[in-house]
Order: structure tokens, then C-alpha cells, then sequence
């Protein structure tokens, strides 16, 4: 179906305006096929129009028409003329997973005519489709490499070919390094002559990490290796791409019975890429390695290069590998947005490293307790709080267990007797783990002894490595049934290769500067959502210079947008933006007055000012809602975030009920349809079942303020952007619960038998029961039916109104009252779908 390996050979056609009928006609606006297939989608907006528009009518488009040959479709391309994205087709990913297009020095194709003359150059996107689009196992999704990653591999690709030259790319932290460097070692393997192609990695975690993520991309495609006698049996073996650690090999090469088993490979072409090429690489190791090979190639990658001046001991990167081949640093990454900043805060309080008495530390715990849910956004994502020794961490541990703290908080650190020491420097550790049992066994004994209870696990130090992956796991919040880690207390772990788009915050109180700083910094910077704006530093040690060195030295002098603005500015911008909010809109009733469509727009546009900057500002130490220098103050913001969704709700109604309507022509927009609302700024993930469950469980309905609380539950939710949906159907459940059992309610909740959580689900199921059966019944729909289409779409999360069209088939029905039939049954059961799917 595709030529990969001379891609330019395909055959091309392009199309505008396909027609797919449905329950109405989409016409798509380009599409490219290749030898027949559609393969891209171009989505156009006209100028003016917000890019995220297009995306979000390619995402209705995939719950309602996008099917048969259409799911062949690799890569959607969306526009408005002067800005242009590319994104895989994987409708699980934001509109954060779109990506500009560049030249190699990462100056950006905006302009559709640039982006046309260069991305859907026929080679060009024929090689992006055969090469580099990759399907992720994991999820079965699809993923495109960004440009960046692209160049990479290509000029790995050219020295492989064409020369005997080593090299590296610096690609800063966060970038998607293990992709490339898959795509690298894949597409290297299939060139010609190439005998072995190996990665290596410079700790055990790290070669266990990057196995998995590699056999989520191909499984099977990698093999690696769980200690030295598997690597030489690899060696020997057909393997053509290994995985293993920078210790490993060195053993391979330098003892000499594993020596003398690997002799036939001394004369073979080899290549291997280095993962962060900046740890482990100017010792005796990386010397034993490539004066065994005789015939290789060595590529490292990494996101802090050593230089003369971060070089503890005067080597370099380039010394060791070679030329920089491609290079994207931080300011790129932040430009392009796809890697966050940073907004770092100095602590007021004692910053006295001498001073580290436990009153300092106490008064430090306690400030990270009393802040946390302000940096996490209520608990969204996690944090790190690194300090300097082992020591250190262990009585901050102790102090945090006696404050009792409401949030879940543990710890990891090594204890090895050949445990290597932090990096003076650098403030990095080597991640070495655990061997014989010295001074700190007992106290991690502790830790993971609290650690079991928490969680109900049940490790040891015997296992370790196992208490290890579990932290990872929770930190990473990979599992929705696993209970997430709040706050982990670390000296070294996790501070470099650790990745999770879940983490935002990192609290230091130890001293770090260069690559070893900027490598901590980037753990809490992976770009997830609009909720997630930056990644947030709080600095318990004066570390300013350090921070603005490190910073400057690895965006070589380009820092303006890497370092987030400080309070006092952000606090400027945002009253400034709320006075002139308020001349127009003085108070909240006013925008029940707003007739027209255009006024609408306005107040939108303008609220969501307020919106954006208001989820910037909140997350700053010293943010005060109430601060009497804020025009506007809680209350009122609340009330128009009110209005806000009142409208968004009321423009959603109506726009369901144009989509469903049948019609020919789906080019006629309102004044609200290019507007993104950003929802995501206005839900609170602590507003949860858990959380609404436990302020039910609160209640006592024979208290004076019973009406007052109850209520509040409702207005609540109904300020919040997913749970407004869903506030009468807590109103019903507390008027059986509680309304209309209040003895029984007060009763079980006094003896702990009052199981909200079980009678809630239980509640839900019986409501959305009923739902389902009066639809059934009132549209004369036989029930299993309307069951088959909720289920259908609880299972894929898209709509299949084939099911009800079938259902309405034996209706003696004529052509328009058949599809105002389908558009009403639709509708009530989108409201079912939307009421009762409560993650």
C-alpha cells in the first residue's frame, strides 16, 4: 500500500471538499491521498479565526464521521493562513500535541504558503509518513516526530552513511529524546552493513526505563540485557539493536573471559548512541569501549552539555563525541511550547544553609504543607522536594510525619556502601542502588515500613527495586486505580531521566548550579495541559546565580522567555487587565443583559483574559485572592466564571442542535464558534467524587445551616466547568440520602456504615437506568438498543448514530421527520451520557 523505501514514488493526489454524509454532510476541506489512501487531513479556518478551532473540528469530526477509509488518515495538518500545525492522528492527545513546522535551525514555517512549500513537498511527506510516524503499542495510538527529532535522526542517518565521524545532539531535557533516539537505532539498523547497533544508558533504572518505552513503540524491537553474561549472549547472538548500561559494556570489554567471547565483533560496524552523554562518559569506561571496537560509531544525545565552563574536570562533550550535529535548546523548546518554563520563587524565610537546625527545617516543612495544594493546583500533579544529604532527608521526613500532614509524602534515597557522592558541583548523583546494608538501612527500612500502610503494599529493603518502580509509578500517576504520591522526598533520584507530565512543582534545599540544576529543573516542565503552565521552582537556598548562569549557559545567552516573570509584574498585568474588565463589565448582571451575539463574544473574549491570567497568578507563594489591591476579589471573579459558563453552556446547546440537524452546507459559523473557551482553567481537580462525597458525608441535616451547606455543595459544582452537569443529580442524591432518611443518615454515620461512595454508584446506576429505559419507551426504541448506543459510546468515546438510524429504519417515517427523530433521540442521549459519565 505504501513504497518506504522510495517514498518520493508514491503516487500523490490531492482532493478539496470531500462529502461524507451522516446524520448531516461534512465536507473536509483538503485531503492528500497516497496511491489512493487518505493519508492527510488539512483543516482550514480563515484568518483571524483561533488555530485550536480547526483541531476542535477535526476532534468532532473523529467521534462522528470520521470512519472507513478516513481511519487510514496518518497526519492532520491545521491552518488559518499565518499559523500552521502538524499532529498524528491520535484523538486522545490536546491541542498542546500539535507541532509547528521548521527549518533545521528551528526557525519556524508558520505561514501555510512556507509550510506547503516545504512539509507537503511530496518527498517530504511521503519520507514523514514512511519513516517517521510511529505507532505507540502502549495505547495504540499514533505519534509523528517533530521537526527538531527529524533533523536529528536524518544527520545521524548522513554520518552513518557517508563519513567515519562521531557526533551528538543537544536537545534540551523534556524534548522527547527517547523517540529520537528509537527512530535513530531503528532506521540505523536497516542501513546497509550495519552489524549492531547498541544504547546505552549510564544507570540500571534508566536501561529498564528505556526498554519499556521502546517496546511500547515496537515491542520486540529492542532487546536488552539484565546483566553482563545476557549482554555478551546478545552480542553473540542475531540482535541487531541492545539496550544496556555504560557498566555492563565496560565489563564485556574489559574482563578478560567476557573479552575474549566478543572478539568476532572488534572488526564490525558498530554504532551506539549515548544516552545523556554527559554523566559517565570521561572515565576509563567509555576509553575501554572504544578502543575495543575498531570499526565504530558513537552518537551521544543529551540535554546539558558539558562545557569548559560546567567541566569539573576540563573534558568536554565535544572532546568525547565530536561535533554538535543538531542543536535545540531550551528557548526553542519553550518558544515552540513543547517543553514549559520555569517560575521560580526564592524563599523569604531563613535561607541560611548553615543554620540547618530542625527549626529552620520545621518552619520549611511546614511552609511546603501550607502552600502544596496552591502548587499542585489542588493536587492535580505532584512534587520533589530535593534536599542536600541523606541526613538532611531524613529528619525532614521525620518532622513532615510529625506535622500529620493531610497529603500523601514519601521518600527514596540510596545507601549503598559504594554509593557514589553528589557531583560537589553539580549537586547530581550517580543513582547507584542498593547493595549491602550500612548507616540509613534502617531509617528506609521506616520509610517504606509507612510506605506499606499508606498503600497496602507490602515491600521491603529485600526488594527494593520493586519499592522503587512503585514510586515511580505513583509519582507518574501512570495508573488511574493507583493512588497517586503526593510529595517525594529525594538527594539524587529522580532528578535526572525521570519523566512525568504529572509533576510540577520541585522544592530545593540543597545547593545545585550548571547542567546538574537545569536537569532538576526540567523534571516538573513536560507540557500536558492548559492547567499546567510552568514548571515551578522554590528555592530554599539563595540560588539565584546559579539559576541565571545555568539558564544563560545552555540557551547560549537567549534566556528571556525560559525564566517565568517574577510576582510583583504578574500582579501588575493582572490588575491592570481586571480594571479595564471592569469599566466595561462593572458587575456580574450586567452580562444578563447582553443580547446580541457580538456583546457575547466580547464579555468572552475578555472574561477569558482574566481567566488565563488568574490561573497564572494563583499558583505564585505570594498570591492572595483576598489582597485588597485586587479589584476584583473572589467573590465577584466567581460570579462572572458563573456567567462565563452560563453562556458557554447555552452556545453548546444550541451548537448540538445544529450539528444534529441535517443540513447540506456545515460552513455556517456564529460569532462564538471560533472561540476556545478553555475549560480546563475552570475545573479544580479536587472538586471530585471524593471530594463532593466528603463534604456530603459532612452534612447534618438537623443543624440551622443545613440548607445554607447543602446548597453550597450544589453551587459547588455548578461552578465547576465539568461538574455543572451533574449538580442535580447530587441534589437528588442527597434528598434520598439525607433529606429523606435523616435518622438513618445520622445513625450510620456515627457507627462508620455510611458507605456514600457504594450508594452514590449505586444511585447512578439506577438513575441513568431509568434515563435509558424513558427514552426507550417514549420514542418507542426497543431498549436494548438505546442500551447498545450508551455502552458503544462509554466503551470508544464515539458516537455511532448508525445504531439509532438502523433502530428508526422500520419507521414508517418520511425523510424529515426521520432525521428530526434521530436529532432528538441524539440529544437526549448525549444529556444521559454527559449527566452520568462521572470519572
Amino acid at each position: 500500500m505504501l513504497n518506504k523505501k522510495n517514498w518520493c514514488q508514491n503516487e500523490f493526489q490531492v482532493s478539496n471538499q470531500i462529502t461524507v454524509e451522516d446524520k448531516r454532510k461534512n465536507r473536509y476541506d483538503v485531503t492528500i491521498l497516497i496511491n489512493g489512501l487518505p493519508l492527510v487531513q488539512i483543516e482550514l479556518k480563515r484568518r483571524g479565526v483561533e488555530l485550536k478551532q480547526a483541531y476542535n473540528q477535526i476532534q468532532r469530526y473523529h467521534k462522528t464521521s470520521f470512519h472507513g477509509l478516513f481511519d487510514y488518515i496518518q497526519i492532520f495538518v491545521i491552518s488559518n493562513g499565518v499559523n500552521t500545525r502538524y499532529f498524528a492522528n491520535n484523538p486522545n492527545q490536546g491541542f498542546k500535541f500539535t507541532f509547528n513546522w521548521t527549518d533545521k535551525s528551528n526557525n519556524p514555517f508558520n505561514e501555510l504558503s512556507l509550510f506547503a512549500t516545504d512539509f507537503l513537498d511530496k518527498c517530504t511527506l511521503g519520507k514523514m509518513i514512511s519513516k517517521y510516524v510511529v505507532m505507540h503499542e502502549g495505547d495504540k495510538s499514533l505519534m509523528v516526530l517533530r521537526p527538531y527529532q527529524y533533523y536529528a535522526v536524518e544527520e545521524i542517518i548522513d554520518k552513518v552513511q557517508n563519513t567515519n565521524r562521531n557526533g551528538y545532539i543537544w536537545h534540551t531535557t523534556g524534548a522527547g529524546k527517547t523517540l529520537t533516539s528509537f527512530k535513530t537505532a531503528q532506521l540505523v539498523e536497516e542501513l546497509d552493513g550495519i552489524d549492531k547497533v547498541m544504547f546505552v544508558v549510564d544507570r540500571h533504572d534508566l536501561d529498564t526505563q528505556t526498554q519499556s518505552e521502546y517496546d511500547a513503540f515496537e515491542p520486540g524491537a529492542v532487546d536488552s540485557t539484565s546483566d553482563t553474561r545476557e549482554l555478551i549472549h546478545r552480542l553473540q547472538s542475531d540482535s541487531k539493536i541492545i539496550i544496556t548500561t555504560i557498566q555492563k559494556l565496560n565489563a564485556a570489554v574489559s574482563r578478560p573471559w567476557y573479552n575474549s567471547k566478543i572478539q568476532k565483533l572488534k572488526d564490525s560496524r558498530v554504532v551506539m548512541i549515548f544516552d545523556e552523554c554527559h554523566r559517565s562518559h570521561f572515565g576509563d569506561s567509555h576509553r575501554n569501549i572504544v578502543n575495543f571496537f575498531n570499526n565504530l560509531q558513537i552518537f551521544g544525545f543529551t540535554g546539558t552539555p558539558i562545557f569548559a565552563e560546567n567541566s569539573s574536570d576540563k573534558h568536554t562533550t565535544k572532546e568525547i563525541f565530536g561535533e554538535c550535529l543538531h542543536k535545540y535548546l531550551i528557548k526553542d523548546a519553550i518558544a515552540n511550547e513543547n517543553v514549559l518554563g520555569f517560575l521560580v520563587e526564592y524563599y523569604h524565610g531563613n535561607t541560611d544553609v548553615n543554620n540547618s537546625n530542625e527549626n529552620r527545617m520545621r518552619e520549611i516543612a511546614q511552609f511546603i504543607l501550607n502552600n502544596f495544594n496552591k502548587s499542585t493546583y489542588d493536587g492535580e500533579f505532584d512534587a520533589l522536594f530535593a534536599v542536600q544529604s541523606v541526613p538532611m532527608l531524613i529528619q525532614y521526613y521525620k518532622i513532615f510525619k510529625e506535622l500529620n500532614p493531610k497529603i500523601r509524602i514519601g521518600a527514596i534515597f540510596t545507601y549503598a556502601s559504594n554509593e557514589s557522592q553528589d557531583d560537589a558541583t553539580t549537586g547530581m548523583s550517580s543513582g547507584s542502588f542498593v547493595s549491602d546494608r550500612v548507616d540509613g538501612a534502617d531509617d528506609m527500612e521506616e520509610i517504606i515500613n509507612d510506605y506499606n500502610k499508606m498503600y497496602g503494599t507490602s515491600f521491603s529493603l529485600q526488594n527494593f527495586r520493586a519499592y522503587y518502580d512503585d514510586v515511580n509509578l505513583r509519582l507518574k500517576k501512570k495508573k488511574p486505580d493507583m493512588e497517586s504520591l503526593d510529595l517525594c522526598l529525594v538527594v539524587g533520584m529522580f532528578l535526572t531521566g525521570f519523566d512525568s507530565k504529572k509533576l510540577n512543582t520541585l522544592y530545593l534545599d540543597k545547593n545545585m548550579e550548571y547542567h546538574g540544576l537545569l536537569q532538576a529543573f526540567s523534571r516538573t516542565n513536560r507540557v500536558l495541559n492548559e492547567r499546567k503552565r510552568f514548571g515551578k521552582i522554590v528555592c530554599f537556598r539563595d540560588l539565584k546565580s546559579n539559576v541565571d548562569a545555568a539558564i544563560k549557559l545552555f540557551s547560549e545567552g537567549g534566556d528571556e522567555n525560559v525564566l517565568h516573570e517574577p510576582f510583583e509584574n504578574v500582579k501588575k498585568d493582572y490588575i491592570d487587565l481586571t480594571k479595564e474588565f471592569l469599566t466595561h463589565y462593572p458587575d456580574s448582571r450586567v452580562v444578563d443583559y447582553l443580547q446580541s451575539e457580538e456583546d457575547k463574544r466580547n464579555f468572552i473574549l475578555a472574561f477569558r483574559d482574566i481567566i488565563r491570567k488568574h490561573a497564572e497568578i494563583q499558583i505564585y507563594e505570594d498570591f492572595n485572592e483576598d489582597d485588597c489591591d485586587f479589584p476584583m476579589d473572589e467573590q465577584l471573579y466567581m460570579d462572572f466564571r458563573s456567567k462565563y459558563l452560563d453562556i458557554h453552556d447555552t452556545f453548546m446547546d444550541s451548537k448540538t442542535v445544529k450539528d444534529s440537524t441535517p443540513s447540506d452546507d456545515n460552513s455556517a459559523e456564529t460569532t462564538l464558534d471560533d472561540i476556545d473557551f478553555c475549560l480546563e482553567l475552570l475545573h479544580s481537580d479536587i472538586i471530585n467524587v471524593a471530594y463532593i462525597l466528603s463534604l456530603i458525608a459532612n452534612l447534618n441535616p438537623n443543624a440551622e445551616d443545613y440548607p445554607e451547606k447543602r446548597q453550597e455543595i450544589l453551587n459547588t459544582m455548578i461552578k465547576d466547568a465539568e461538574l455543572r452537569s451533574k449538580a442535580q443529580l447530587i441534589d437528588g442524591f442527597i434528598l434520598q440520602t439525607v433529606d429523606n432518611d435523616k435518622e438513618g443518615f445520622i445513625n450510620k454515620k456515627a457507627d462508620g456504615s455510611n458507605d456514600l461512595e457504594e450508594r452514590l454508584n449505586q444511585y447512578i446506576r439506577q438513575e441513568k437506568g431509568r434515563a435509558i429505559e424513558s427514552i426507550a419507551m417514549e420514542e418507542e426504541i426497543p431498549l436494548e438498543i438505546i442500551k447498545k448506543y450508551v455502552s458503544e459510546y462509554d466503551y470508544v468515546n464515539k458516537e455511532q448514530t448508525e445504531i439509532i438510524q438502523d433502530a428508526l429504519k422500520g419507521k414508517k417515517l418520511g425523510l424529515i421527520e426521520r432525521r428530526r427523530t434521530l436529532k432528538r433521540i441524539v440529544d437526549r442521549l448525549r444529556n444521559i451520557i454527559k449527566t452520568f459519565s462521572w470519572n
